[in-house]
């Protein structure tokens, strides 16, 4: 059973989405190394899902693999639902997914598609999956949701070549600040992560792998890696953590996305 200072209390139930790989699959191993049953949701990359289910299920926790789009409102809907039939009520929301077009570009070099599905993926669908949860967190008089955001987004400042992605994470900043005091007195906690720059492998890897490594775009020398991210994570999980809520948290090195680090 999870929770700290030998208190054992009822398993918890992680939902976190788009975890078959990279930094939500570290945030699913890490809060179910803490004893907490995992619910995983993919769109594409069910052969990994499947493997890293089995994976958590021998650490003696329950662990499920839906496939969902969160950016689509009916599957929203329809992953909740199975989450609930197959282990129970979420506890804990972890909104990771979200698209990122990596290709910069100005704005009027983006199709409408592309701005729907960035503002739908990024925004939208945090906000309906956080309102579908909401109803039975408040019953329980307790809820962990976290966001996912970027360096800076608290700040609103201009990100030329990202304006759309930008501009729904930041959309998000706002919304994550209103929701957590507007949930606060039922027990529920919004804080929203903000990752710096970490890529590839780096984000399945735990800190110890990644010590040895140089990164000269980050302030702190290294990259940042997956644990870096989930064990906050894991701590804003925590009961005793309920009096962290509506932060916007940067797990960066000391590195600016927007303004280039110079030594």
């Amino acid at each position: 059973m999870n929770d700290q200072g030998g208190i054992i209390l009822e398993r918890r139930i992680a939902l976190i989405t788009g975890s078959a790989k990279g930094l939500g699959k570290m945030t699913a191993l890490t809060l179910a190394g803490q004893g907490y049953d995992i619910a995983l949701n993919y769109v594409r990359s069910e052969a990994e899902a499947l493997q890293l289910q089995q994976e958590i299920q021998q650490l003696g926790v329950r662990c499920i693999a839906v496939q969902a789009d969160v950016s689509v409102e009916k599957e929203i809907d329809r992953l909740v639902d199975e989450v609930e039939q197959q282990l129970g009520s979420v506890d804990i929301l972890v909104n990771n997914a979200g698209p990122f077009i990596r290709e910069r570009r100005l704005f009027m070099e983006y199709e409408r598609s592309e701005i729907m599905d960035m503002l739908q993926g990024n925004l939208i669908g945090a906000m309906l999956l956080d309102h579908r949860v909401l109803p039975l967190m408040r019953k329980r008089k307790w809820g962990r949701i976290i966001h996912f955001g970027f360096g800076h987004a608290a700040e609103s400042r201009a990100w030329p070549h990202r304006a759309v992605y930008a501009a729904a994470k930041v959309g998000l900043v706002s919304f994550t600040k209103t929701l957590a005091v507007e949930e606060a007195a039922n027990g529920i906690t919004v804080n929203m992560i903000c990752p710096g720059d970490i890529r590839g492998d780096n984000k399945e890897k735990r800190i110890d792998e990644v010590l040895g490594m140089s990164d000269g775009e980050t302030p702190r020398g290294r990259p940042g890696s997956g644990e870096d991210i989930a064990r906050v994570i894991a701590y804003l999980c925590e009961t005793n953590s309920d009096f962290i809520t509506g932060n916007i948290m940067e797990i960066t090195g000391g590195l600016d996305p927007i303004r280039p680090y110079i030594k």
